[in-house]
């Protein structure tokens, strides 16, 4: 029996489950691949928002930190400031109340000033005394006992403003020393008024004394305002243990440095090396000016109390 040749026909059942299979995977593939590609679009977009976001958050945060640090500067600076203000405030309330214990000493200073400026007026006046009268002792607070008379006077800028007042008070004080043996002038640098009289004493006479006087105002060498030098001069050149010697300081002002060393300097050279007794009475004739302070009648104070003198401060 002859074989029947079988026929192949190619779109059967399973080529068309193969074929149906594959499209379907295809589909699936071409799904897959698009959503891939929208979500890797969408990140880098998300990226870059997030990216400019960060470096926009990043610059507000340094200007941020710019401002802290401005403001922190400006209020340490406030606050250095407000410590130098209280630390200022703090020394004029000292200067203050320096100044009204200062003016209280120059209101005790010059409520006796009425009595002893009139009892120097007094003085001045020539009136014929009985021979056998001795002298005064002391007039308007100052010892006059001295056989001699040493002026020491600052020839500063601030004293020649005052100058004719100066001249009025040497003139004062000459006179309530009526009878004195000699006397000399120096500016308070040691200098003498008349150099041929350096290391002697100038004879007293009332012509001599006129014309000292006008010699006197005149007078116009420069000086630091510090009458140690003079002082020291007057008590080497001129005070002697065996004579009576008072030293009369005129200024306004003292530019030395301090007070202490300077007077226990002054008081030990004024004493004799063969009995310990003072050499010369010193004493202050203080200047109150417009533009000066109170250190020469700090200096002056004490100098003269530790020296047997007298102080007298005078207005204006």
């Amino acid at each position: 029996m002859k074989k029947r040749q079988r026929e192949f026909d190619i779109f059967n059942l399973s080529f068309l489950d193969i074929i149906s299979c594959g499209f379907g995977a295809v589909v699936m593939l071409v799904l897959i691949s698009k959503t891939g590609d929208d979500i890797s679009i969408a990140g880098k977009e998300q990226i870059s928002d997030l990216l400019n976001t960060l470096i926009i958050l990043e610059s507000s945060i340094n200007e941020l930190q710019q401002r802290i640090a401005s403001q922190s500067a400006a209020a340490e600076q406030v606050a250095s400031e407000q410590q130098q203000i209280e630390t200022t405030t703090a020394q004029l309330q000292s200067q203050l109340q320096q100044q009204r214990q200062q003016q209280e000493t120059l209101a005790d200073d010059l409520e006796g000033l009425a009595l002893v400026e009139s009892t120097l007026k007094q003085a001045s006046t020539a009136t014929p005394k009985p021979t056998n009268k001795e002298r005064d002792e002391e007039v308007g607070g100052i010892p006059v006992d001295s056989d001699y008379v040493i002026f020491i006077v600052d020839t500063s800028g601030s004293m020649q403003q005052i100058w004719r007042r100066v001249s009025s008070e040497i003139i004062n004080v000459l006179n309530i020393h009526p009878e004195v043996e000699g006397f000399q002038i120096l500016n308070d640098m040691g200098k003498p008024l008349i150099s041929g009289y350096e290391g002697k004493w100038i004879p007293d006479t009332p012509g001599r004394r006129k014309s000292v006087i006008s010699v006197f105002e005149k007078w116009g060498d420069i000086s630091n305002s510090s009458p140690v030098e003079g002082i020291d001069v007057a008590l080497r050149k001129y005070a002697r243990p065996n004579i009576t010697t008072s030293i009369y300081v005129f200024g306004d002002d003292y530019t030395g440095s301090s007070y202490d060393p300077v007077i226990a300097s002054i008081t030990a050279n004024n004493s004799s090396s063969i009995d310990g007794k003072r050499l010369a009475k010193i004493h202050g004739v203080g200047f109150i000016s417009p533009g000066t302070t109170d250190r020469f009648g700090i200096l002056m104070r004490e100098l003269t109390k530790q020296n047997g003198g007298t102080f007298l401060a005078l207005s204006l």
